[in-house]
């Protein structure tokens, strides 16, 4: 039913410090810009999902509440959005799974730039059902343009995506068996807690139990806490960065066996970010 995650949504405060900040960490431009119904959107689109920046707009409903999450969360993370090829089969099934998903509506965008247009058709969890994540079901009429290479050494694609919960059988439930994404691994460790991997598409979504190290979670609420991404050659990636003045750590050895990892610890707008090398088949 799920084929893959569509896209994930960034709020930002100023929408052209978000687009360059996240320029510089990607190498790539922009694919998509446009500001209409109280928000200014940019998307950037990667080998298998896309990544939206949002700020307010003008007036209204949609502007206001924009700015309301930001000033009392600060900017970061504030929804996840699943592709479906059929979302009337999806609705159905959400709610049969009492996730009370809103009425499907149609939604078209229209590029700032380019003037091209694109429509999907798309419906909305109850957030209290989706355990406090803003989730998303999107059928898209036609795929997005991808972003264009600005310089060597760009990152690829999303390797997963982080939510942090205080209640994980319960979100294994939602995530597994509601939500119908497969299960990858299950693995407790001392210093790390419990992880858990479910594959969606070409990524993974991860959920983190962490006892006692995220206040900003409890057992009904779960919460979009990072996102890391895939390169190709990363001590090549650490360079650019480096010397585009980002905080970067050192190049390490991954927790999943044939990887090399580093975190981005600035430019991010605030998302814990990490990037993954593959080195060999684990």
């Amino acid at each position: 039913m799920i084929t893959g995650l569509d896209h994930v949504v960034i709020l930002v405060r100023d929408i052209d410090a978000g687009a360059t900040a996240y320029q510089t960490l990607f190498a790539r431009s922009p694919a998509w810009r446009n500001a209409d119904d109280g928000a200014h959107r940019v998307l950037f689109t990667l080998d298998n999902m896309t990544l939206e920046l949002m700020s307010p707009h003008g007036d209204g409903t949609t502007a206001d509440r924009i700015r309301a999450v930001i000033a009392e969360q600060g900017e970061g993370l504030a929804s996840i959005c699943f592709r479906t090829l059929d979302i009337a089969k999806m609705h159905r099934r959400l709610d049969r799974l009492t996730l009370k998903p809103e009425p499907i509506t149609d939604v078209e965008s229209r590029d700032a730039a380019s003037g091209a247009t694109l429509s999907w058709k798309r419906t909305r969890g109850a957030t209290d059902a989706m355990r406090g994540v803003r989730m998303f079901f999107l059928e898209l009429a036609k795929e997005r343009p991808l972003s264009v290479r600005t310089a060597p050494a760009s990152l690829t694609a999303m390797d997963h995506v982080v939510i942090s919960t205080g209640d994980p059988e319960r979100a294994a439930a939602l995530y597994g068996a509601r939500l119908g994404l497969d299960m990858a691994l299950d693995r407790s460790h001392p210093d790390w807690g419990r992880l858990m991997f479910f594959r969606c598409g070409d990524l993974i979504v991860e959920i983190v139990h962490r006892p006692g190290k995220d206040a900003n979670v409890n057992e009904a609420h779960d919460r979009l806490w990072g996102l890391s991404w895939r390169v190709a050659d990363i001590d090549a990636t650490r360079a650019r960065l480096a010397s585009a003045g980002v905080d970067v750590s050192d190049v390490r050895t991954g927790r999943k066996p044939g990887t090399r990892v580093l975190t981005v610890r600035n430019g991010t707008c605030g998302i814990p970010t990490l990037l993954v090398e593959r080195t060999a088949r684990s």
